[in-house]
């Protein structure tokens, strides 16, 4: 059976979400989450929500989908056990940290993987189950085949994106709020930038970066059908009477298998942004998923309609059975839901009946009256002494003392089995001065000052070293070097992917860059040793311990960190960090240089998004694909602060090339070893000294 799993926001939300049918609801407790603008819930109010989830029959999962630094762990290890304490059913992570402890203190509750860890694949589905997790919540830009493919093989739960907000970046992979307005989306608090205009080269009123909402309604037996486990509704953020009616439509559908015009009228009435798009899941991926919310004058009458189904109202969720016994020695009452919990409620010693005796369809008829509490009566069971008498108010005092005793039974929790989390070791990682690694993105960047300059590490794109022998010989006879894989590879991609691999371990390529935990396990299978990149967004110690037990060589510490988390990050593995470059601000399956010429040409073409501020953002190919990277416009420079860069213990600072030609190259490395001043209006310090908020 597909789990209908809606958002709740708050306790109204929450309400909302339950009396329409949702099977699962997830939520927020304090700033532990990926919506911290939504109201969430108190530790106490957080108690009170499973309990009345429970008695309904709903399940809870609590969002603990943000990046956790050093500092928050404490509160975040209590956080866990009081969830655990009060039985929460699911966790949902992004931090591999946060994944790590759940496991630690709570280790019989489920994990499930946020779609803010970019999974995407097959074998990020399976290196996910290996660490631990039970379900999978995969990337919104997958299509029904690449959905149906991971169902097939999965060894988890698998749950898929069905109708909300599309985020223009693949989730967990964006940086454009926090870089440009220090909000990070990997914290909670993303300002959603995207939903802004832009235009190309010059601004325009035009929205490239804001998508229409997903809408997959008309595919949910279908997606059944495919092994799906979950079906998740976005809207965490938005209005009780939303998570009303979208959750009502979705369990029409669900039951019902099909989707009427009046149910794709209420899905548009409740929220939209100029309709809905499919695009992703039947491939279309085009300009005509792009849109923006329009101004619309309130529908009073449909907020009213809304309301009236959980305002007040106690729809029958839970199936129940009755027996009762009636005899001269006393009468009884027992219920017992679909799960075989059974209560029993007594009630007075029957009298002679002196007109009329109890009969058994009265009996039944009364004790079905259900109206106005969480239960279905779907059998009642009767034992009746003849001339017996026992009064309604008697019947229905035992209907409601067994039903009372069934709610408190259905919302009491089993005693949790805790754990404690397990201690990471400090280590303070090497001092003095970082070596120099250095990123290209072109093989023009490759200048003769670059490949004479002494480097601990040299990163090329894979799709150079495996199009060029003689350069990737040449570039293995210099010194370490390591092929840099797409941030984005779907299924279909990798064994490509691997088969290049093979090829430069072949001529001599050891490591391989990885930003994605998708390309884990196939680097592994070609044999590379493989090192971690931002795209991983490693923001604690406890995360780069996971690299640890995964026998990462080296990982890139998240560029959202500021210089004292990192001084302080426990370098359990060999650290570096990005200190010059354009940030990548997002990855996107759409081609942003097609969408504005309509020809793929992006291998050809360069492009600039501009704001209404006059900022520029220029946007290039993530590898060799045809997804584009969107790159801040100001550069990242530390190169005059390497006396700081000296105090944080990294193995390695890295100069990352982008957008430069082969001067701008040799530029940029004559002044790693002779720095200029700094110049606030080309460059920025990025998050390092301001950090978020």
């Amino acid at each position: 059976m597909l789990e209908l799993l809606a958002p709740a926001g708050s306790m109204e939300a929450l309400k909302a979400a339950v009396q329409n049918g949702a099977d699962a609801v997830y939520l927020g407790c304090g700033t532990f989450n990926a919506r911290q603008s939504a109201k969430n819930f108190t530790p106490q109010t957080l108690a009170e929500a499973v309990k009345y989830c429970h008695v309904r029959g709903v399940q809870v999962h609590l969002t603990l989908n943000t990046l956790v630094s050093d500092r928050e762990v404490p509160e975040l290890t209590e956080l866990i056990r009081h969830a655990a304490t009060i039985g929460v059913d699911a966790f949902i992570v992004q931090d591999l940290n946060v994944a790590q402890l759940c496991r630690q203190i709570a280790p019989k509750i489920a994990i499930h993987g946020s779609t803010q860890m970019t999974v995407h694949s097959l074998p990020g589905v399976q290196l996910c189950a290996a660490m631990g997790m039970n379900r999978v919540v995969l990337s919104r830009e997958l299509s029904r085949e690449e959905i149906r493919h991971i169902c097939a093989n999965s060894p988890v739960e698998i749950e898929v994106f069905g109708h909300g907000a599309l985020c223009m970046c693949y989730s967990g992979q964006c940086y454009l709020s926090s870089v440009i307005g220090g909000r990070s989306g990997n914290r909670g608090r993303c300002a959603q930038p995207c939903r802004q205009s832009y235009g190309y080269g010059r601004w325009e009123n035009n929205y490239p970066l804001s998508l229409k909402d997903n809408c997959l309604v008309r595919y949910v037996r279908e997606l059944e059908g495919m092994g799906v486990a979950s079906l998740k509704l976005e809207g965490r953020m938005k209005r009780p009477e939303y998570v009303a009616t979208v959750t009502s439509v979705y369990r029409r559908a669900i039951d019902e298998g099909v989707v009427t015009r009046d149910m794709k009228k209420d899905l548009m009435t409740a929220f939209n942004r100029e309709g809905f798009t499919d695009g992703y899941y039947t491939g279309n991926v085009d300009t005509e998923m792009f849109g923006i919310r329009r101004d619309e004058k309130e529908d009073k009458q449909w907020l009213q309609g809304a309301r009236q189904t959980y305002e007040g109202v106690e729809n029958p969720l839970v199936d129940i059975r009755f027996r009762a016994v009636v005899t001269s020695r006393g009468s009884s009452v027992t219920v017992t839901d679909a799960d075989g919990r059974s209560c029993q409620a007594d009630g007075p010693v029957p009298e002679a009946a002196v007109n009329h005796e109890l009969q058994p369809a009265v009996l039944a008829q009364r004790l079905s009256k259900t109206g106005g509490t969480p239960y279905r009566c779907t059998e009642v069971r009767t034992q009746v002494e003849p001339g017996l008498m026992l009064s309604a108010a008697a019947i229905n005092a035992m209907r409601r003392d067994a039903l009372n005793r069934l709610t408190a039974l259905r919302a009491r929790q089993p005693e949790p089995e805790l754990g404690r989390a397990l201690r990471i070791p400090m280590v303070a990682g090497p001092k003095g001065m970082p070596g120099l690694s250095v990123q290209v993105t072109t093989r023009e960047q490759l200048t003769p000052r670059l490949l004479k300059l002494e480097t601990v590490m040299l990163y090329v794109p894979i799709h150079i070293l495996d199009e060029d022998e003689e350069l990737c010989r040449t570039l293995v006879k210099r010194g370490a070097v390591a092929a840099v894989l797409p941030r984005i590879a779907h299924d279909r991609e990798i064994p490509k992917l691997q088969a290049a691999m093979s090829r430069v371990r072949a001529l001599g390529v050891p490591d391989v860059l990885v930003g994605n935990l998708g390309l884990v396990l196939p680097a592994r299978e070609a044999g590379m040793r493989v090192r971690g990149d931002y795209g991983l967004n490693i923001y604690n110690s406890g995360s780069v311990n996971v690299l640890k037990k995964l026998e990462f060589a080296s990982a890139a510490l998240s560029f959202e960190m500021t210089m004292p988390q990192i001084r302080d990050v426990s370098k359990l593995i060999p650290c570096e960090v990005l200190v010059y470059g354009r940030l990548p601000l997002m990855v996107t399956e759409h081609c942003l240089i097609r969408n504005r010429t309509g020809e793929c040409n992006c291998h050809l073409v360069s492009v600039k998004l501009t704001d209404k501020t006059g900022a520029e953002f220029p946007v290039i190919r993530d590898g060799n694909s045809c997804r584009s990277v969107l790159l801040n416009g100001k550069k990242l420079s530390w190169l005059d602060r390497q006396e700081d860069l000296a105090r944080i213990g990294v193995w390695a600072t890295r100069v990352y090339f982008t957008t430069e030609n082969n001067q701008e190259v040799d530029r940029v490395l004559s002044d790693y070893v002779h720095p200029n001043p700094f110049d606030p209006g080309a460059c920025t310090r990025g998050l390092y000294l301001r950090g978020l908020e």
